[in-house]
């Protein structure tokens, strides 16, 4: 069971922020960070596996968990918080009835699960404050200052150490808000050499004022002016260090921007760029997008016949292996503004390895929820101008809801690739101002006995059906119910 159990958590795709566990459950030293990075993929492993029980017993505490953890709780949220912890006090007797726990449950942490929804009525939502905090600090503050001493009288040096670090700390904030941490060495010798040379050109009478910087050659594509959507925008560089994290600045509209830089040695039109990645229906489907733009009281635009679409033979097409989400999730590592932001890829070659095409949210109604939305893998980040306009796009692969409701063991809503008569993938091109934020799916196991060698980068193609995972951060734990 445990192999099953360990195969199952190695094949979870990957999710920007997420920690991978290649080798499953195999750590020889297991620390409270790894438990919780675990928790975020470890209720769909365990299905088929544990009674249901079980199963209840954990979905039920999770829940209680993140609705905790949120930065605003009203009395609704606490309603379900209350449920939620009656059904975790009456599923978890089943860990002692099996003999895991015979001598039931005694632990300080599970005690005061009791006490939250009073002392939420009382001093407002904790937002993540735990005894988890003091103990991560401890570590900084006292374990590392220790071992950095000469362990001679070393209070003394232990605050020095201390005072030293937040020294730094306060000046690599104040650096970086003045902008000295943007950009490299190499990018900030070409700024200066670039603006010599305009020095230069400005003294002499020559009518070279019209060329583009770029075409100096001076200038690499990182640094380049670009127009539209795919500009360089000021926190690209700060987004750049990882693919997730806080956004810093005040509260803003939600939004998706296409990277900076373009794929380099692609084909520039439709057709051709639909036999360099194989995808046949991308010049239709294109051109069913842009008249679905141009004419958005059309309410079946499949059912207008192609020689009435727009034709796209000079259109000029930039492809892209990424995109920025940023939106407003306060309940997970943000900035000041609770701005949030994570990189969403589809590359033909990830890390020179294998392909990597991430899932979105894609709002596709009004209701709140799943119900609003439905899940989509990018196969393709590309655009293109169309009289003198500019469409971000990407081309997706749909997935559908199996039922209803979510799922009655795990609380997680069930998807499943969506075919069409011809039992191929049904396909569209979406503009990316509809993508949400990144969707992590994680397969339904079942019955299905995973190989030693299975890599998980074709978790999404070799399974039937999906948990939409909500569990993956707290921002989608609050959209994704």
């Amino acid at each position: 069971m445990l192999m099953i159990l360990n195969k199952r958590i190695a094949a979870v795709p990957s999710f920007p922020g997420l920690r991978r566990f290649p080798q499953g459950r195999g750590f020889k030293q297991w620390t409270g960070d790894d438990s919780k990075a675990l928790m975020k993929v470890y209720l769909p492993a365990i299905v088929g596996i544990v009674p249901t029980s079980m199963i209840h017993a954990i979905a039920a505490f999770m829940e209680f968990c993140y609705i905790m953890r949120r930065s605003v709780i009203d009395e609704q949220d606490l309603q379900e918080a209350e449920t939620a912890l009656a059904r975790f006090e009456q599923y978890r007797s089943v860990f002692q009835l099996s003999g895991v726990r015979p001598n039931g449950f005694s632990l300080p942490r599970m005690h005061a699960l009791q006490h939250y929804l009073h002392h939420v009525r009382e001093f407002g939502a904790p937002n993540g404050l735990c005894s988890s905090i003091t103990e991560a600090k401890h570590i900084k503050a006292i374990k590392e200052p220790w071992r950095r001493s000469s362990r001679f009288e070393a209070l003394k040096q232990m605050l020095l150490t201390n005072q030293r670090l937040d020294k730094l700390a306060a000046s690599h904030v104040d650096f970086e808000a003045r902008g000295m941490l943007e950009g490299t060495c190499l990018s900030a010798a070409l700024a200066n050499l670039l603006s010599r040379n305009d020095d230069n050109d400005n003294d002499d009478d020559s009518d070279d004022d019209d060329d583009d910087d770029s075409s100096s050659g001076l200038v690499p594509p990182s640094v380049n002016d670009e127009q539209g959507p795919t500009a360089r925008r000021p926190n690209d560089t700060f987004a750049a260090m990882k693919d997730q994290g806080p956004t810093p600045g005040p509260l803003s509209l939600s939004s998706v921007l296409l990277a900076s830089c373009p794929v380099r040695g692609v084909p520039k039109d439709f057709q051709h760029l639909a036999e360099h990645y194989a995808l046949g229906a991308l010049p239709i489907l294109a051109s069913r997008f842009l008249y679905e733009q141009l004419h958005p009281e059309i309410e079946d635009v499949l059912a207008i016949p192609a020689y009435d679409l727009p034709i796209l033979t000079t259109c000029r097409i930039q492809v892209f292996n990424s995109a920025i989400a940023t939106f407003h999730a306060p309940s997970d590592p943000s900035g000041i503004g609770g701005m949030h932001h994570e990189r969403v890829r589809a590359t033909p070659s990830w890390r020179r390895s294998y392909p990597r095409h991430d899932c979105v949210f894609v709002s596709t109604g009004p209701e709140r929820g799943m119900r609003g939305m439905h899940a989509a893998r990018i196969c393709l980040f590309f655009s293109f101008r169309y009289q003198e306009r500019t469409y971000p796009c990407a081309l997706v692969e749909w997935f559908v809801r199996i039922d209803d409701l979510p799922d009655a063991d795990t609380g997680m809503w069930i998807v499943e690739p969506e075919f069409n008569n011809a039992e191929e993938r049904v396909t569209s091109v979406i503009h990316i101002d509809t993508i949400v934020r990144s969707a992590h799916l994680i397969p339904v196991y079942g019955d299905t006995m995973i190989s030693s060698t299975f890599h998980f980068s074709d978790s999404l193609d070799a399974f039937s059906t999906y948990y939409v995972n909500k569990y993956a951060d707290h921002h989608a734990f609050e959209i994704a119910f």
